[in-house]
């Protein structure tokens, strides 16, 4: 390798976690620590990402709940098999486009007008009932002892809720858990969620009575308390006094998928990678998309952040995202042309279309998947992409991933601000707001609609090398998620960098694209650089026709990434986690 093709200054600010049996990296120390400390008492990753995740919960309080959501994909060592969890729920059935349309005027508002199912708790019970070993009780105690005993509220976490107040100051519930003594509570003061401390033991209860049953009957146990019990039932209470259309019958009818996993194959100086991720029901598949379209360029020569490299990236995740605006939906109310959009002809088809001297100056055209699937565009294909729209958007999400000394592999990301619907009194946590990532334009794919699921930015991934389970990875960050997780594999898989080098290394991002938050502002031509990208880098790529826009050195809103290497030949794992925000590991 040559020095061009290196990040330049400081290597990195962090070392690399590496260990000979197990590690953990999330988007916050103590639910690291959580899910390490189950993993030391003998449980798998599974177990552990589970304990992580609802810890994530309690402890980044401002960007994810417990009643949110929680993509999750899982490597079963024994099985040897990738499947994914699809923790995103569904609209109330009783929900209709023409509501917000006539009685709102056009916008989906704050509020529980735009809750759908809770998904998050089934997520994470299902996960751990199939993949785990432990109990409920042990997983959930870490999050349980944090929430009741307090912890001390990260320098992060406070700016962001210190942001996000006015959004939520007329929630009393949620100004009692974020804003105790009438101000946001700030960094370093000790934050006790006990409303969320009693709703841990009402499920733990509810395991502990049925697990003369078994594992497996106790978990099932505690799900049926919050999908079908008492939970549930204060959740619809609260969800139906707001204005919002939530039903016992939504709750009891729903259940996340098991599903298999959608693939992208690149191949790079580091050796050939399958990257796996979840269905068309969030933005996974357009990073698989990303990477294939990439894959016929000499990526290495070009130079690490070089002009020449930003472009190609840019102009590949923006014909990614426009088959992204244009197809995805919830593939069980909507035909998705997936085998399409991931064949290799396919991507060789998109690649072509990439000027390598100029900038597509918005989002260009949806491409044609459907003749790689040898049949045409059914003739309710008729959506074209908005104009632009300068607006706000609204920011969530963490991340977990977990690896255990057998090599199984946990990654999962949780989800839903504070911002999105008020805190249920007595529950202690907002129930899913995630309607906000749906379309009120009948023709999008992703169009509001009874029982539907929007199309979720949150989304999890696991890679091999070389035929081999190598990494499970992701990010927060919106629409920034595909885009930092792929500089971040890329960093590694075309410029060898260690995990710790690649997180740390300057990010990029294209707005140039309809965001997936409402109202859906849109930014043609707008590419974000982090100020460590040098000027004459930013000169020429403007000169390419790209609007660039400087960003902080270390920007959040690129993300917080967070990754774990194995080596299959030695077990030796590798922890990486991004200094942008709270995110930390810990490897043994």
């Amino acid at each position: 390798m040559t020095t061009s093709q290196m990040p330049t200054g400081i290597t990195s600010y962090r070392p690399d976690l590496m260990g000979n049996s197990h590690a953990v990296s999330s988007g916050h120390h103590l639910a690291t620590a959580a899910g390490f400390r189950i993993l030391e008492q003998g449980g798998n990753a599974i177990d552990a990402g589970v304990a992580t995740g609802i810890a994530i919960n309690v402890v980044v309080a401002d960007n994810t709940s417990f009643g949110g959501v929680a993509p999750i994909v899982i490597y079963d060592a024994n099985a040897d098999r990738v499947s994914t969890i699809s923790g995103l729920g569904r609209w109330p059935r009783s929900t209709t486009l023409e509501h917000f349309l006539e009685d709102r005027g056009g916008d989906i508002p704050t509020g529980m007008e735009r809750v759908i199912v809770p998904a998050a708790p089934d997520a994470w019970l299902t996960a751990l009932s199939d993949h785990g070993t432990m109990t409920l009780e042990q997983v959930i105690t870490p999050a349980l002892e944090l929430a009741r005993d307090g912890f001390p509220v990260s320098r992060g976490v406070g700016r962001r809720i210190a942001a996000a107040y006015e959004g939520f100051k007329d929630w009393p519930s949620t100004v009692e858990v974020f804003a105790p003594e009438g101000r946001p509570i700030a960094a370093g003061e000790r934050m006790v969620r006990t409303d969320l401390a009693r709703t841990f033991e009402r499920l733990i209860e509810a395991e502990r009575g049925a697990t003369d049953m078994g594992r497996e009957a106790g978990i099932r146990a505690a799900r049926d308390l919050f999908y079908t019990g008492e939970i549930g039932e204060e959740i619809v209470a609260a969800v139906q006094e707001g204005g919002g259309f939530l039903t016992m019958d939504d709750m009891a009818s729903f259940q996340v998928g098991r599903e298999a996993p959608e693939t992208g194959r690149f191949s790079g100086p580091g050796g050939e990678f399958e990257v796996y991720t979840c269905g068309v029901w969030c933005q996974g598949p357009s990073f698989a998309e990303a990477i294939q379209i990439l894959d016929g360029h000499d990526l290495a020569s070009m130079g690490h952040n070089s002009a020449d490299y930003i472009h190609v990236l840019t102009e590949a995740v923006k014909l990614s995202f426009a088959d992204r605006d244009a197809y995805f939906g919830d593939p069980d109310l909507v035909d998705v042309p997936i085998k399409g959009l991931l064949d290799p002809s396919y991507a060789s088809d998109r690649r072509s279309q990439i000027d390598l001297e100029a900038a597509s100056p918005a989002m260009p055209a949806a491409g044609n998947p459907w003749r790689f699937e040898g049949r045409s565009a059914p003739a309710e294909y008729n959506y074209q992409p908005p104009g632009p729209l300068a607006a706000g958007t609204e920011g969530d999400t963490s991340y977990a991933c977990v690896v255990d000394r057998d090599g199984n592999m946990f990654s999962a990301t949780p989800s839903d601000t504070i911002s999105f619907a008020p805190v249920i009194k007595g529950l202690g946590f907002a129930p899913s707001g995630r309607g906000n990532q749906s379309w009120l334009d009948p023709k999008h794919p992703s169009a509001l609609a009874p029982g539907k699921r929007p199309r979720l930015t949150p989304n999890a991934l696991l890679a091999f090398k070389n035929g081999r389970p190598w990494m499970p990875f992701g990010t927060p960050g919106g629409d920034a998620q595909i885009q930092t997780t792929l500089q971040f594999f890329l960093n590694q898989a075309v410029f060898e960098m260690t995990p710790q080098q690649a997180a740390e290394a300057p990010r990029f991002q294209s707005k140039s694209f309809p965001d997936s938050f409402w109202p859906h502002a849109y930014y043609p031509g707008r590419l974000d650089l982090e100020g460590r990208i040098d000027d004459a880098t930013a000169v020429e790529l403007s000169r390419r026709g790209h609007l660039v826009n400087r960003i902080d050195d270390w920007a959040r809103i690129t993300g917080d990434v967070c990754g774990i290497t194995r080596d299959s030949d030695t077990g030796t794992v590798t922890a990486a986690s991004d200094l942008r925000a709270d995110a930390y590991a810990m490897a043994r």
